[in-house]
């Protein structure tokens, strides 16, 4: 009886940590398998323990190339559609002008629109152009499908904002510049950084829309999906392991910092 009363206390603990359990399992896997060295092309079963491919992250042709191209466009994604999407969110939030409501609802297409119709409009698009298919075609689908990701997350903090701490800028004979830089744009940091960092991985990690728009170039996806045809290599489990390493450093920097302003502040 009193495990019961304990289990049904604590249901939602418990379920959250099985959620949680069940997410993290895949990163589990491809953790312990980069530790492996496979007797044949592919690693999908444990054979021995080695550090061999720790050793030599780019012993597999191609792959630290790919991986850097994929880098480089997730950057540049990132910055550009950051950069439009927090100009379209202020506007959208902040000024009255015809179409409005038509523009809140396309906004929000690309992220309900299948990525396979949104890639072949793409392709379409740039083949009447007559643009040649690379990195540029990549970056340029990039930004337009992370733009409405960004819009969404800083919209929401925009809306959020209390208009009145601008007001007491302004009355403090602060310039519209001066205002928007030491009050705007640090209040609405949170959520242009929550957005960049929603861009940056959905870039990285796109397949769909980058094969249909990539022409010979070969992102690091691509290159993942090619090796899975005729052999996966452990290296493949040693990026993805220091990929999620380093996003859950990066998280808890995030979390202790904004903790330590927290303790500041109280």
């Amino acid at each position: 009886m009193a495990f019961v009363n304990w289990f049904k206390r604590n249901l939602v603990v418990i379920a959250g940590l099985l959620t949680l359990a069940y997410l993290l399992l895949p990163n589990v896997i491809v953790t312990v398998f980069s530790f492996n060295k496979p007797n044949g092309r592919f690693n999908y079963e444990w054979q021995k323990f080695s550090t061999d491919a720790w050793k030599d992250p780019c012993g597999v042709a191609g792959l630290c190339g790919s991986l850097s191209l994929s880098l480089q466009i997730a950057l540049w994604a990132t910055l550009g559609a950051t950069a439009l999407g927090t100009a379209i969110a202020f506007a959208l939030v902040r000024y009255r002008f015809r179409a409005r409501g038509a523009i809140n609802s396309l906004i929000f297409l690309p992220m309900a629109m299948p990525e396979v119709v949104m890639a072949a409009s793409l392709l379409t698009l740039f083949l009447n152009m007559g643009a040649q298919l690379g990195f540029w075609t990549i970056l340029i689908a990039h930004i337009m499908f992370c733009l409405s990701f960004v819009v969404t997350a800083v919209k929401a903090r925009v809306m959020s904002m209390d208009p009145k701490l601008e007001q007491a800028a302004q009355d403090l004979y602060a310039g519209p510049f001066q205002t928007f830089v030491r009050v705007t744009l640090p209040i609405a940091a949170p959520g242009i950084a929550a957005g960049a960092l929603l861009a940056f991985a959905l870039s990285f990690d796109d397949f769909i829309i980058t094969n249909f728009n990539a022409g010979s170039t070969v992102t690091f996806p691509m290159f993942v999906w090619g090796s899975a045809q005729r052999g996966t290599p452990v290296q493949i489990n040693v990026v993805g392991t220091a990929m999620f390493v380093i996003a859950v450093l990066f998280v808890l920097a995030s979390m202790a910092i904004g903790n330590r302003r927290n303790r500041r502040k109280a």
